[in-house]
């Protein structure tokens, strides 16, 4: 356990990639997209205003998962740190990055709850649909997605570590096809309508569960890909 925590605080030495980047990047969009519903407002455009700025900190955790493994891997195998102990300590260090921003998001809707959306009736962390069952919920939707996001990032990386860019490129495209075929599949059942109400039934904290078992094996893939990775 002692080894897993230094591997925590090995990825936190670099704070610029957890913290300092993240922030920039959300207090980037959210005053853009403030920039813009002011020009909307002086368009004469009175309704609600919902923007998509919030998701650019939340896709940059795919970015965190490739340097979590690229920049630490190889340290961490000079310092005899095992295959396990390492994932273990970078999957906490995400947890833990992931709770913070998920408690900024959800500190951030509660603030546009109490301002009717910063006066501008401009909406960037709160999103109804997500919200639907509470700050909590809304901060699980949002710990799911970045972890998600981490883990698609850290598996990819892993693939390259152990199979080179040829063997990335053939992982994608096999992913392209599974999600394309899945599609043909739904499209000749003539299933979307029913694939869109059962997403719909279970709401952003029902899929967020899914999502939590999608995460186990994720790990799980990205764990024995790991163990036969090269430094």
């Amino acid at each position: 356990m002692s080894r897993t925590v230094n591997v925590v605080r090995m990825q936190f030495i670099n704070k610029q990639t957890y913290v300092w980047i993240p922030l920039i990047i959300l207090a980037s969009a959210f005053a853009i997209t403030l920039a813009i519903y002011g020009i909307l407002i002086a368009a004469g455009v009175d309704g609600p205003k919902v923007g998509g700025g919030a998701q650019a900190p939340l896709w940059y955790f795919f970015a965190v998962g490739i340097q979590a493994l690229t920049m630490t891997f190889p340290f961490s195998q000079a310092m005899s740190v095992t295959r396990r102990e390492f994932l273990g300590g970078t999957l906490l260090a995400a947890m833990l990055a992931s709770i913070a921003l998920a408690a900024v998001f959800v500190v951030g809707g509660l603030i546009e709850l109490a301002t009717d959306g910063w006066g501008l009736n401009g909406w960037f962390f709160y999103l109804e649909w997500v919200w639907e069952s509470g700050p909590v919920g809304a901060a699980f939707v949002y710990f799911v997605t970045a972890m998600l996001f981490f883990i698609t990032g850290l598996w990819f990386a892993t693939v390259y570590r152990r199979f080179g860019g040829l063997g990335l490129t053939v992982a994608l495209v096999g992913l392209a096809v599974v999600v394309v075929f899945a599609m043909f599949v739904i499209g000749q059942l003539d299933a979307w309508a029913a694939v869109f109400t059962w997403i719909n039934e279970l709401g952003a904290v029902g899929l967020s569960l899914w999502g939590v078992v999608l995460l186990a094996v994720t790990s799980l893939v990205a764990f024995l890909t790991l163990r036969r990775a090269t430094p």
